[in-house]
């Protein structure tokens, strides 16, 4: 039987030793804001409805996650955990499966723990509540899990209220708690706030319910997969640990890293065998890389396709939009945007093609530009099949040049080329002997009488 599951992400605080005027839960781990990944974790175990609990600058949170299909549940005054979990009572009416409430700032909590957590209410000894727990090396401030070998809770106290007893414990809690509908409102309900912070702790609920006599237990899991970032020191951990994972699995899967902590993947870069990343490589969002590509040393890349057997870099730059068709080869200091270079198309050396269509077999000389802006608008260039663009060419668009086509070096291409055709746009050559020597003369004389 499946279990519809619900999740309440707690993000209503104000993050405030981020020193942001961004909202905490929104900076960015691997390109995506941490939020993100963490409602991505819900989708993928299944998760029926997902509220998210908002406070401080809830605009931001709001537009971040409708999209996604969460609902919101606006805290106004920060009373604490309890509170803030009770918030999505509304949102939430009707439903009547696990709830399970996590933090925004805890980007890593997978599908598989979450179902884990789902599973252990199940289990034959009936527990009330789940919590997850982890042990991490240096257990600070966090709030203590008194249990037994088996799992079985017998207390849970915040850092704040605990003794020198119960804080030398390793076993913490995490937060993330699983409740079903009809139990958690009730214990919510119920939690007061006579403690140090004069806070409503959603750990208490644990305490109401071993006190009706109900179990609660603990599921335990790597500390890394809790971690909470609340500052920017914490955020620059969290993604050199989403960047080891990822590039272990990347090379688990058949890509050579010839480097591999100075490749730096987003949070959806697919990647195909055989690919070959030299070091100092960055991905943004939004890049499939096929078979058989190699990705030379010092190159950016986002928003792009790269077909099978096509090089890059090295010290390439391929912006959104950029497809690089079957075996082609974009080189150094190249950089291509909202363009498409077909089959074994070329461009090695310092070029920027923008809006276009590059055919295959194509060859860019060194120093050539489309120009694709005119200060208000963009328009295209198309370049034919095994058409040669000469070397320092600017091609003004929009401008079509013909298959087979030949630019020669130094134009300056305001016109459609037909194909198979050669054009030249450059000024006649001439040569005056001597002059060069003269204007020397004539100079060095003038500044001497100075």
């Amino acid at each position: 039987m499946t279990t519809d599951i619900a999740a309440i992400i707690l993000a209503a605080g104000m993050g405030t030793r981020m020193k942001s005027d961004l909202h905490k839960v929104l900076h960015p781990i691997a390109g995506r804001p941490m939020l993100l990944h963490l409602v991505d974790a819900f989708d993928a175990a299944g998760a029926r409805e997902k509220v998210v609990v908002v406070g401080a600058r809830r605009e931001q949170v709001e537009a971040a996650v409708a999209p996604l299909g969460a609902r919101i549940a606006p805290q106004d005054e920060q009373l604490g955990t309890a509170h803030a979990a009770l918030m999505a009572k509304d949102a939430l009416a009707g439903f009547d499966g696990v709830v399970v409430v996590a933090f925004g700032d805890t980007p890593f909590l997978t599908a598989a723990t979450i179902a884990r957590m789902v599973e252990r209410l199940a289990g034959d000894d009936a527990p009330r509540v789940a919590v997850l727990g982890f042990r991490p090396d240096d257990a600070k401030a966090y709030g203590r899990i008194i249990a037994d070998r088996d799992g079985a809770i017998a207390k849970m106290v915040e850092f704040k209220d605990a003794s020198d007893d119960e804080r030398a414990v390793t076993l913490c809690n995490s937060g993330v708690t699983a409740v079903r509908a009809a139990d958690l409102w009730p214990l919510l309900e119920r939690v007061g706030n006579d403690n140090a912070a004069g806070e409503y702790y959603l750990p208490d609920i644990v305490m109401l319910a071993l006190a009706d006599g109900d179990r609660a237990v603990v599921v335990e899991t790597d500390a890394d997969e809790v971690i909470g970032i609340n500052s920017r020191a914490e955020l620059a951990y969290a993604e050199a640990r989403w960047q080891t994972a990822r590039r272990d699995a990347a090379m688990a899967a058949g890509v050579t890293l010839i480097a591999p902590e100075t490749v730096w993947f987003a949070y959806d870069t697919a990647i195909g065998r055989d690919v070959t990343i030299e070091p100092n490589v960055f991905f943004g969002p939004g890049v499939t890389i096929a078979d058989r590509v190699t990705i030379h040393a010092y190159s950016h890349i986002e928003g792009a396709q790269v077909g099978e057997g096509a090089e890059v870099g090295p010290y390439a730059r391929l912006r959104p939009g950029a497809v690089l068709g079957e075996k082609s080869k974009v080189g150094n200091f190249v950089e291509v945007k909202k363009a498409t270079l077909g089959k074994g198309a070329k461009a090695n050396h310092l070029t920027y093609l923008g809006d276009a269509e590059i055919g295959a077999g194509a060859n860019i000389g060194a120093g050539t530009i489309t120009c694709n802006y005119d200060g208000f608008f963009k328009y295209r260039t198309v370049v034919g099949e095994g058409a040669f663009i000469g070397s320092n060419s600017a091609l003004v668009a929009p401008v079509t040049i013909g298959a087979g086509a030949i630019v020669g070096a130094g134009s300056t291409v305001t016109q459609d080329v037909e194909a198979d055709a050669l054009r030249l746009v450059r000024p006649d050559q001439a040569t005056r002997p001597g002059w060069a020597k003269r204007f020397r003369e004539m100079m060095a004389a003038k500044k001497a009488a100075k």
